[in-house]
């Protein structure tokens, strides 16, 4: 057998093995080039906090005894004699707040997706529901919170209650738009294949409302946090709601200060891992990357 029959016999196999890998490693290097995008703009989101908080400490001139910097904070935890027992303080109570705050997140996100949907499927739902949800949503978190706390306890249901009702009206509003944004004819062209509600609602609406469900997962993540915060300071006393408002209490300025500055961190952090999710998931439903 000659070398160019050699040749063009394994031509084919090589060519098709490097066809086969092409889309995983271009998959990989989509998702790497994705998170680069995200991690540079964390980054900067993180310096440029760190300088206001050294600028809003020196503009303001707050007693060293209440104000703690970023140097102040990384010593409590991580230098001074008993910053072992700092840390298991913080995070420990960092992990309880994380905890409730992914219990409210993902409620009050699928609360609102599912009643979007109903929108959706029972137009004349929304005229009714609406306003009435509007008006709850005018109600302060901090009036809605006690209330709450009489109803179910001030167990962990508390919490999540308060974290899924503050992620609740916002998402519900954001996700309601990107699904009532696909054109009418959309909704008749898939009709007059035979396609019922329910096909129009998952082949069409839910895919083209991906955009919007993302927004309201973003926004969605500071209102998580803050409001299993505000649950934990006036209804359980744990996790980092209760340490910030015993820490106060007691003049523990360095705790107090490190337990937001690991909030902060935690919430930025959260926030890019959604936006992640968004990019990826805009390559995969609207091919772009």
């Amino acid at each position: 057998m000659s070398t160019a029959t050699r040749t063009s016999s394994s031509s084919p196999s090589s060519s098709s093995s490097r066809a086969a890998r092409r889309p995983s490693d271009l998959t990989g290097r989509m998702v790497l080039r994705i998170v680069r995008g995200e991690l540079v703009p964390l980054a900067v989101a993180a310096v440029l906090a760190l300088a206001f908080w050294y600028a809003f400490l020196a503009i303001t001139d707050i007693s060293p005894l209440l104000g703690k910097t970023p140097t102040d904070v990384a010593e409590y935890l991580f230098v001074e004699a008993d910053a072992a027992e700092n840390r298991a303080i913080v995070f420990g109570n960092l992990g309880v707040t994380a905890v409730d705050a992914l219990v409210g997140y993902v409620a009050g996100l699928l609360v609102a997706l599912a009643i979007a949907v109903l929108f959706v499927l029972i137009r004349s739902l929304e005229a009714t529901v609406m306003p009435i949800a509007m008006l709850l949503k005018s109600m302060p978190l901090i009036v809605v919170t006690p209330l709450v706390t009489l109803a179910i306890g001030n167990g962990i249901g508390a919490v999540a209650t308060v974290g899924a009702i503050a992620v609740f009206f916002p998402a519900l509003v954001t996700v309601g738009f990107g699904l009532r944004s696909l054109s009418r004819e959309s909704f008749e062209l898939v009709s007059v294949y035979g396609g019922s509600p329910l096909d129009v609602l998952l082949k069409v609406a839910l895919p083209t409302a991906v955009p919007a469900i993302f927004a309201a997962a973003k926004v969605a993540v500071p209102s998580a946090l803050s409001g299993a915060m505000l649950a934990e300071w006036l209804a359980t006393g744990q996790g980092l709601g209760g340490a910030v408002q015993r820490a106060s209490a007691g003049f523990r300025y360095d705790e107090l200060w490190a337990s937001l500055a690991v909030i902060t961190a935690l919430g930025v952090v959260a926030y890019a891992v959604v936006a992640i999710g968004e990019r990826l998931a805009a390559v995969r439903f609207g091919g772009q990357n």
